[in-house]
C-alpha cells in the first residue's frame, strides 16, 4: 500500500495552527498595549463623627485560695450565687443585662515543683444601657469587687453611626470629584473605580479594681461612680474618576 501525500490539506492545517498560536500569543500582548484612559483622577475623602458612648460593661470578680480545691470552688460558687441574687432581680432587658463570665480554679506550686494548694477566680458581668442602674447594682454587691468598666457604642448605636458617617464621607468625595473636574475645565465626571473602609477608635478599658475597693469600703450600698466617654467612627472613600 502507498500512502498518499496531500501538501495542500497539511498547508492548510499549518496555517490554522500557526494562526491560532499567532492570536493566542497576540491577545495578550495587546490587552498589554491597551491605552490608559485619559482625564482619569485618583480621589479619596474620610468623614468622621464622634457620639457618647451608651453601653456600659462591668466585670465584677473575686479571688479565693485554699488547701482543697472543692473547698475553693464552693467558695467562688457561693460568692457568685450571692451576687446573682442581688443582680437578677434588677435586671432588664437592654437596660442591664446579667451573665457569669471566668470560672476558674488552678493549683499553686511550691519551690520544689509540689501542688501545695489551690486558687481560683469567678466573675459576674453587669452591661447595658442604664449606667445608674448598673452602677447602683454593683455597689450592693458585697460578695465582688470591680475589675473592669468598659463604655462603648451599642450595636444599633454603631449601625446608626457608620451608615451616617458613610453618607458624610461620599458626599465628600462627590464634592471634591466635582471640584477637581471644574479646575480643569470640565463639565463633569463619571466613576471608575470605589472603595469605602471604615474604622473606629473606642476609649480605652479603665480596669478600677483598686479604686472599687476604696469605694466601697467607704460607700457601702452607694453606686460605684461611672462616667461615660465618646467613640468616633472614620469612614473613607477612595477611587478613580473620568473627567468629562
Amino acid at each position: 500500500m502507498h500512502s498518499h501525500f496531500e501538501p495542500r490539506a497539511l498547508s492548510r492545517r499549518a496555517l490554522a495552527v500557526a494562526g491560532l498560536l499567532a492570536a493566542g500569543v497576540a491577545a495578550p500582548a495587546l490587552a498589554q498595549m491597551q491605552p490608559v484612559p485619559a482625564n482619569v483622577v485618583n480621589l479619596s475623602a474620610s468623614g468622621f463623627l464622634e457620639v457618647q458612648d451608651d453601653w456600659l460593661s462591668m466585670s465584677l470578680n473575686t479571688t479565693r485560695e485554699g488547701s482543697d480545691a472543692v473547698t475553693v470552688q464552693n467558695q467562688l460558687k457561693a460568692a457568685v450565687e450571692a451576687a446573682l441574687a442581688v443582680a437578677r432581680p434588677a435586671a432588664q432587658p437592654l437596660q442591664m443585662e446579667v451573665r457569669t463570665g471566668q470560672f476558674s480554679i488552678y493549683p499553686r506550686y511550691s519551690s520544689s515543683g509540689k501542688i501545695n494548694g489551690w486558687q481560683g477566680t469567678a466573675e459576674v458581668l453587669l452591661e447595658g444601657r442604664d449606667f445608674g442602674r448598673i452602677s447602683s447594682t454593683a455597689g450592693k454587691i458585697p460578695s465582688l469587687t470591680m475589675g473592669q468598666v468598659q463604655f462603648s457604642l451599642s450595636r444599633e448605636a454603631r449601625q446608626k453611626l457608620e451608615s451616617d458617617v458613610q453618607a458624610l464621607a461620599i458626599e465628600r468625595f462627590k464634592a471634591r470629584a466635582a471640584e477637581v473636574a471644574k479646575s480643569f475645565g470640565f463639565s463633569g465626571y463619571a466613576l471608575r473605580e470605589i472603595a469605602v473602609s471604615s474604622a473606629d477608635q473606642g476609649p480605652v478599658p479603665i480596669r478600677g479594681r483598686v479604686m472599687a475597693m476604696e469605694a466601697k469600703a467607704a460607700m457601702a450600698d452607694a453606686p460605684v461612680p461611672v462616667e461615660a466617654g465618646k467613640s468616633m467612627v472614620n469612614v473613607t472613600v477612595s477611587g478613580s474618576v473620568q473627567l468629562r
